[in-house]
């Protein structure tokens, strides 16, 4: 994390950022980055900013409601529409560069919000953090001329929590989350019943008092990852048999709990470097 006086050195500049782009179309996924990028560009920019959730079969559920609470907590203006990754024989192939995808169907929907309503520039979420991992729909914004300002001030994740916190923001401390599509490996198919199936596990797992959990589905078997503080709760006989019982409800025949715990993008860990770099 930045020390304290640097990230507010950061969110200045960011605020000076917005008040060039003039007005600002947030891709707004309900997570700590992009709710603390609406925040404060509606604290910035007023009406001239609108923050616009994007809703799809791998968009889960949990973060639209986050969305649609601080939406209305904060009085930001915000509108909701429909992707269709899903029909993209390309995406539903799950190539390693399925991100890339999503996010062109994502940011060409977008595009056609802004240039409807006449806002200069689009934004998303990413930040300094993100730089490391392979994200290939990085590839999709670029080309679509989005601009990345929690990056480009060099905010990271942490430093990111912080100020959402000191804004009064409830995600601040949420756990970070992809799209339900990231629990399937790649080369397999991604299909809306995979994803109902994740979708509907990750959120008995939270209802058992998990964050930060996922699924990973390999066929009959739902590959768990919880945090690390939590696995030695999860195999105590009785919270056991909650799991499974309530992983196996969402149509899985096995459950298995892997033991290294969550990390993020663990299916990354089988794509060549060649491909990363």
């Amino acid at each position: 994390m930045l020390p304290d006086a640097r990230a507010l050195d950061a969110e200045r500049a960011l605020r000076d950022l917005f008040s060039g782009f003039g007005s600002a179309l947030v891709a707004f996924s309900g997570g700590v980055d992009s709710a603390y990028l609406a925040w404060l560009a509606h604290d910035v920019l007023g009406d001239r900013a609108l923050a616009v959730t994007a809703l799809s079969e791998s968009y889960p559920a949990h973060h639209y409601d986050l969305a649609l609470t601080l939406a209305r907590q904060a009085g930001f203006p915000h509108e909701v529409v429909h992707t269709r990754e899903i029909d993209r024989p390309e995406y539903r192939a799950n190539p390693v560069n399925r991100c890339y995808y999503c996010k062109d169907e994502l940011y060409t929907v977008l595009g056609g919000v802004a240039r409807a309503r006449g806002l200069a520039v689009i934004v998303d979420g990413n930040n300094a953090d993100d730089r490391g991992d392979y994200r290939p729909g990085r590839q999709a914004a670029r080309e679509a001329g989005v601009r990345s300002p929690l990056d480009e001030v060099g905010l990271d994740k942490a430093s990111i929590r912080m100020l959402a916190h000191r804004a009064g923001l409830p995600q601040w401390d949420e756990p970070a989350s992809a799209c339900l599509s990231s629990r399937v490996p790649y080369d397999q198919p991604v299909t809306p019943e995979k994803l109902r199936a994740i979708e509907q596990a990750e959120t008995a797992l939270r209802a058992l008092g998990f964050r930060g959990c996922r699924v990973r589905h390999h066929d009959d078997v739902a590959r768990l990852e919880l945090p690390r503080a939590d696995l030695a709760r999860a195999v105590e006989p009785e919270t056991a048999r909650a799991i499974a019982a309530a992983v196996k409800a969402a149509g899985f025949r096995f459950v298995a709990l892997d033991i290294e715990g969550y990390r993020t993008g663990s299916l990354n860990d089988r794509i060549p470097l060649r491909v990363i770099g």
